[in-house]
């Protein structure tokens, strides 16, 4: 199992429940030795990241350095997600890494995607092992 400086935890935004259990099968596959959260909706996870709401009292919890943020989603969704996210204090955002995920063909959704700073890189789904493992080894250390 593989460890990384920084990542104590991967995020997965996305409001389809398979697609969750997927990728985090998908996560474990790549052997990488992190707590994975995954969040249905934009203000839980707004919430998670900022430890508040029903996560106000829940540092214990490994925060995520890496999210996996799927752009559409019901309500709220991964553009809403990346408006909120651009608000927030920087404590909060210092050591994130975010990757936006779509079964989405338009190539104007990847241009929006990689217009904003805090998106890293734009993924079509699904995840496959060799992807997380590559991104990890771009974005982070490994620990030896």
């Amino acid at each position: 199992m593989k460890r990384y400086e920084g990542l104590e935890g991967i995020l997965l935004i996305d409001d389809d429940l398979p697609t969750n259990f997927i990728h985090k099968k998908v996560i474990e596959r790549a052997a990488v030795d992190t707590a994975v959260k995954s969040i249905t909706n934009v203000q839980e996870a707004l919430d998670f990241i900022t430890h508040s709401g029903i996560y106000e009292h829940t540092a214990e919890i490994p925060r995520p350095g890496l999210i996996f943020l799927d752009i559409n989603m019901p309500g709220l969704d991964g553009w809403d997600f990346m408006e909120a996210y651009n608000r927030l204090d920087l404590r909060f955002k210092a050591r994130l890494v975010i990757i936006m995920l779509s079964t989405s063909l338009n190539p104007e959704d990847k241009s929006m995607a990689l217009i904003d700073k805090e998106v890293v890189t734009f993924l079509n789904k699904p995840l496959r092992p060799e992807m997380v493992t590559a991104l990890l080894d771009h974005y982070f250390k490994e620990i030896v």
